[in-house]
């Protein structure tokens, strides 16, 4: 529950009774882990919540009427791709406790990074002459509480799509494509598009299995997730403002590539990596298969 002080009466903490977040996999519950090492953008992340709310506790704590409404709404917001949307909106009339599952299946494509959960109590509605000091707007906050879920992965942390490469400029025999965009400055998030030919089967089919990969599939994801670091490094490399003390704004292209170059380069400098890349690409290229682990066991 919120500590910030509110200018309206609220009702006590214990008025809602809430059960940990599950996650949902193959039909299983278990409890929300802090990361989902196994995560990619093909997977949906399922989740399920109990809640227990005294209505009577908390029109009474709140000094509203018998006849308020009340909501009880869960909000997920992903810190990878900005957005954010509702879990699912329940009113809440009469008197007792209630009980509300929440449930929703969220769009793996929309995720990314640290996904939030909030979980809110609010009033919706008044319902005759309210007391002193009892909240009156429609959205005021009555009880809340959060939650976080890290999504990490084996397969490279941005959008993803399977298309027929005949369709497109890309050569048919290439297995995957990964378009950046040219300014650092931009988000993330709408700079970054890996494309998956869909004729090479054994690509596709390791992503859809990058949740429970298999052994063919971790090989092939390796080498996916060795190449696009491969081709963002030297994007990066090739951008003059790409130096080490560059300052990019949060959730940009920019940053993600100095996190990136940073992840798989502790303790080096920029500089340093790109000189490499001028005097001797392949040993450049053979730092980057080591620092991606290719086809190393995570």
């Amino acid at each position: 529950m919120s500590r910030l002080a509110l200018p309206y009466r609220s009702p006590a903490a214990s008025c809602v009774r809430a059960e940990p977040w599950q996650l949902v996999l193959d039909g299983a519950t278990t409890d929300l882990p802090e990361s989902l090492d196994f995560w990619d953008y093909r997977m949906d992340v399922e989740l399920s919540r109990t809640m227990y709310v005294d209505l009577t506790a908390a029109r009474t704590g709140a000094a509203l009427t018998d006849g308020a409404v009340l909501t009880l709404a869960a909000i997920w917001t992903a810190s990878g791709s900005n957005l954010r949307g509702s879990v699912q909106r329940v009113p809440l009339t009469g008197d007792g406790v209630r009980t509300v599952e929440l449930h929703a299946v969220l769009p793996g494509a929309q995720l990314g990074g640290v996904l939030s959960l909030e979980t809110v109590l609010v009033l919706s509605r008044t319902a005759g002459t309210a007391a002193p000091f009892a909240p009156r707007r429609a959205g005021s906050l009555l009880w809340d509480d959060a939650a976080a879920l890290r999504l990490q992965g084996d397969a490279p942390l941005f959008p993803m799509t399977v298309i027929d490469f005949a369709h497109t400029s890309f050569r048919d025999g290439a297995a995957w494509h990964l378009q950046l965009g040219s300014d650092l400055n931009a988000a993330a998030m709408g700079s970054m598009l890996l494309l998956v030919n869909e004729k090479a089967e054994e690509v596709s089919v390791a992503f859809a299995h990058a949740a429970r990969p298999g052994p063919v599939d971790r090989v092939v994801l390796s080498m996916v997730y060795s190449d696009c670091a491969r081709i963002m490094v030297e994007h990066a490399l090739l951008k003059e403002e790409f130096v080490d003390d560059a300052d990019f704004p949060e959730d940009s292209l920019g940053t993600t590539l100095v996190n990136l170059f940073h992840q798989l380069f502790p303790g080096r400098t920029i500089q340093d990596l790109r000189q490499l890349r001028q005097n001797s690409p392949s040993l450049f290229a053979s730092e980057l298969q080591a620092a991606t682990r290719i086809l190393q066991e995570a």
